[in-house]
């Protein structure tokens, strides 16, 4: 899964370097922002993969195999539906994050060509969030590589031929990016449709199931408001970065692409996280349970270790690599420290939400992210008149600090009420 994950930060790093040899600031802001608009949209809705990885993956623990099918068609009835009224409200959410943004002119025109354009792929990209949870929650990892790779390399694909072969710069990366989700979403629908065939019967009863919907909507509304306070947390990074002017925009662009690899990185072992905690909570194995916290806090703090190295190495020229703009350059170039350590900073946090969406302690991550959003808030507002940008990426340092550290202090107690005395079944 980390190899899965590490072809999604890539995209963006094409998507940047694209643009980044119009040598234009402007356009380069404007795709930053786009990109914020539609991440703000589609992280919030974030739950139809990771709520529906934990309810595949407690299924799978208990044996269930028709539960997890029926999982899988609930997510997708749910994203078709929002998928189609995204698409519709595309001239909307556009103009949303124009107002909120507040940029330069220039910057808002690459902004609304973007976000107009990629939201009529809305429907495709959130049936893909459904089979990427649905393959995750079985632990098929391979299959999911194989679909990231094929959304990813057919949309950088699409992006280098439409935006610097045809010279369609932000809307060309935008329309490959819709190629993308929808080849992968027809491979997924084919892989998932043949498995189903050999797999038991179910039945539109069961799929409707209101016992069982109402626990999907109880746990994807927590994780909604989760993801959306995370996005919030990057929008006001963002926009405070506006603020300071589009140079600075645009560096502290290309730095959250950094700061968004070792994310994304990282997040194989969360992903793992969420299967195997999962798998041990719908077994009731405490023991692997158990040993699913501790490997996957051991391996991520190792390779968040490596990641901030590698960074701290080889930074400087990838930043040279993404962008043509001399005064960018210089900008990133100084700030990079800072998004290098985001690696160490988010590590815990990006485990522990693994474990809890896995086990689907849903109320305990949408109250801890809520908290760290309130921290991040109050320490931009002390921090940024004192030290700009710097001040800027402290903040986002301390959010990233409070996320892991609440959800770590939770989780004892959480573990004794689920794991309270009764039959078991052991997961290998």
């Amino acid at each position: 899964m980390t190899l899965a994950y590490m072809t999604t930060p890539l995209l963006g790093l094409a998507d940047t370097a694209i643009i980044g040899q119009y040598g234009d600031a402007a356009l380069l802001g404007g795709l930053a922002a786009g990109a914020l608009v539609f991440n703000v949209v589609f992280t919030t809705l974030n739950f139809l993969r990771s709520g529906t990885t934990g309810l595949v993956a407690q299924a799978f623990g208990a044996g269930d195999a028709g539960e997890e099918q029926a999982v899988f068609w609930r997510a997708f009835l749910i994203a078709l539906g929002l998928g189609l009224l995204i698409a519709i409200m595309a001239p909307l959410v556009a103009a949303g994050g124009i107002g909120f943004l507040g940029a330069e002119p220039a910057v808002n025109r690459a902004l609304d060509t973007y976000v107009r354009i990629r939201l009529l792929g809305a429907p495709a990209a959130l049936i893909n969030y459904a089979l990427l949870g649905y393959l995750l929650g079985r632990g098929e990892g391979k299959a999911a590589l194989g679909l990231q790779i094929l959304l990813n390399g057919t949309n950088i694909a699409f992006s280098l031929y439409l935006g610097l072969h045809l010279g369609w710069n932000v809307a060309g990366v935008a329309w490959g990016t819709v190629g993308g989700e929808l080849a992968a979403m027809l491979a997924g629908m084919a892989i998932v449709l043949s498995r189903f065939r050999t797999g038991p019967r179910i039945d539109l009863a069961r799929i409707a199931d209101m016992a069982s919907v109402g626990r999907m909507l109880s746990l994807n509304r927590d994780i909604m408001i989760r993801s959306f306070a995370l996005l919030a947390t990057f929008a006001l990074f963002a926009r405070q970065g506006a603020q300071f002017g589009t140079v600075t925009l645009a560096a502290n662009a290309v730095l959250m692409n950094f700061f968004m690899a070792t994310a994304f990185f990282l997040d194989g072992f969360a992903t793992a996280a969420e299967q195997l905690a999962g798998r041990a909570v719908g077994a009731r194995d405490r023991n692997a349970f158990r040993r699913t916290v501790r490997l996957c806090a051991v391996w991520g703090f190792v390779l968040a270790g490596v990641a901030t190295a590698a960074l701290l190495a080889w930074g400087g020229g990838l930043i040279a690599f993404l962008t043509t703009a001399e005064d960018v350059r210089a900008m990133a170039t100084a700030f990079l420290p800072w998004a290098a350590f985001t690696a160490v900073s988010a590590v815990l946090a990006f485990e522990m939400d693994g474990v809890f969406i896995g086990a689907t302690w849903s109320t305990d991550m949408r109250n801890i992210m809520l908290l760290a959003l309130a921290a991040f808030a109050a320490a931009m507002t002390v921090l940024t008149p004192l030290l700009g940008n710097h001040g800027l990426w402290i903040a986002l340092h301390i959010f990233l600090l409070m996320r892991g550290l609440g959800l770590a202090a939770m989780l004892p107690r959480r573990e004794r009420a689920t794991f309270a005395p009764g039959p078991a079944r052991t997961v290998s």
